[in-house]
């Protein structure tokens, strides 16, 4: 019986003292050779955990066995079978709390890198050529005619699927460029924007129609749009920002993360002035939260020339919520975790220019409702830090602008379009929803989840 082998390869990558200079993708991908080595370390279970841990059920012991045999074309199908966007998941789902958490592999050692695999065959189909992992012809339509509002990971995953069920679909997007929180909210060194505007190309080769700065809500309403469509999916997102509402959160030299990842990377501020995208270059920038947006902000403020980035989290690096391995690029890159630390006051200067943070050390007490421990503060722990630029990083709620607009519309507390979790319909007869705008801000690959089972629902009213 042969050994099994419980190290798993490691990804090249840029070195951090090169990639702090450039906007270039850190993660360079598995070579063939490295991509196969890892996926002969698969057992091919009988009942595998990890397609349970996958919110799109990807057959995962197939992909990854056709990778190991050098079949990369089926491969390619296999994945896109149920995934629309293999190479944006393979770059920025949490794996590691997902397929990766049920692989048999990881009770003695290192679970298959299946997310790595994923991104691998998603660029060897790029490399190849568009029509390498084709998929099966389209089906007859059907007369039926849905639309889709945002082009986010769930609003690209029901149109995806819709179309390949015969179904006519446009996607309606406010800004300027398709992909949602994946074009203005994620860096170009974690994910290029190229893939992304791939990855919708492939989408609108099925069929689908896409509209862009066309804000449901404003320039037509839900309501409107029923009596031109059999069926509506809202894929909105959540980009209204949450601010601490502490003092000084006015002063210049504030942003909220959807603001300062947005001017970088939707309106590529990064390349100013080749872009006429002004970005503020701090010489000392604070980040607060310890989410991957966090990560995010801080590893691009780096990039833009600042001197020194910290991030201030008010529990310990335990609780962090951002995955592991942006923290470990953030660390390699030079960025400083102020743990256990709340910035309770924002202090400016003469012009209204943010100039100082104060902050309160923090103890962890006991676990709140998220299971994480509560931070306590300190009494008489006040300090100041020297910033001139701060970006909040806490968290979203969706854009109230459609529930406003859209009468039987049932809301929740946070303002979140309530909806069926198996099948995403809401109170309003006709209307679905997923993603962020049900959820608030997740993960892609949970909003592409979310969007499988609304589409399946959408198709099954149609049949009656």
């Amino acid at each position: 019986m042969a050994k099994v082998d419980l190290v798993r390869r490691s990804m090249p990558k840029q070195a951090p003292d090169e990639r702090v200079r450039n906007f270039d993708e850190v993660a360079l991908g598995y070579t063939e050779q490295l991509a196969r080595e890892e996926a002969a370390r698969c057992l091919s279970c009988k009942k595998p955990g990890c397609v349970d841990g996958c919110p799109v059920s990807v057959d995962i012991p197939r992909f990854v066995g056709l990778v190991a045999e050098g079949d990369f074309a089926a491969a390619v199908r296999a994945v896109k079978a149920t995934n629309a966007l293999p190479a944006v998941c393979g770059r920025v789902c949490p794996q590691e709390e997902q397929c990766e958490a049920r692989c048999i592999l990881g009770k003695k050692g290192d679970p298959v890198a299946i997310g790595r695999l994923e991104r691998f065959v998603a660029d060897w189909e790029a490399a190849a050529g568009e029509a390498a992992g084709a998929a099966a012809p389209l089906p007859p339509p059907t007369g039926r005619r849905v639309a889709v509002v945002g082009s986010g990971p769930a609003g690209i995953t029901v149109a995806a699927d819709l179309a390949l069920r015969g179904h006519g679909v446009t996607m309606f997007e406010a800004l300027h460029e398709a992909g949602g929180v994946l074009t203005y909210g994620i860096p170009e060194f974690r994910l290029p924007k190229a893939i992304v505007r791939r990855e919708v190309d492939y989408v609108r080769s099925l069929g689908v129609e896409l509209r862009l700065d066309f804000v449901v809500g404003k320039t037509r309403t839900i309501e409107r749009l029923l009596h031109d469509f059999d069926a509506v999916f809202v894929g909105a997102g959540a980009g209204l920002p949450w601010f601490l509402d502490i003092p000084g959160e006015n002063l210049n030299g504030v942003f909220s993360a959807n603001e300062y990842l947005t001017r970088c990377n939707l309106m590529r501020g990064f390349r100013f002035p080749a872009f006429d995208t002004p970005l503020k270059r701090p010489a000392r920038v604070a980040v607060f939260g310890g989410g991957n947006v966090a990560m995010d902000s801080a590893r691009t403020a780096l990039r833009l020339g600042a001197d020194e980035v910290h991030i201030v989290y008010r529990r310990s690096k335990t609780e962090l919520p951002a995955r592991a391995e942006e923290v470990e690029n953030a660390e390699e890159e030079g960025v400083i975790f102020d743990f256990l630390t709340l910035p309770v006051q924002l202090i400016g200067d003469a012009a209204g220019r943010l100039s100082s943070i104060e902050c309160r050390r923090m103890e962890l007490g006991e676990p709140d409702d998220s299971g994480r421990r509560r931070p306590v503060e300190v009494p008489g722990s006040e300090f100041v830090m020297q910033i001139d630029a701060s970006v909040c990083a806490i968290g979203n709620s969706p854009n109230p602008l459609i529930p406003m607009t859209t009468p039987g519309l049932e809301v929740g507390r946070k303002g979140n379009i309530v909806a069926s979790d198996e099948t995403g319909a809401t109170s309003r007869p006709g209307v679905w929803a997923g993603g962020d705008v049900v959820t608030g801000a997740a993960t892609v690959i949970s909003a592409m989840g979310a969007g499988r089972r609304a589409a399946r629902s959408i198709d099954e009213s149609f049949a009656g």
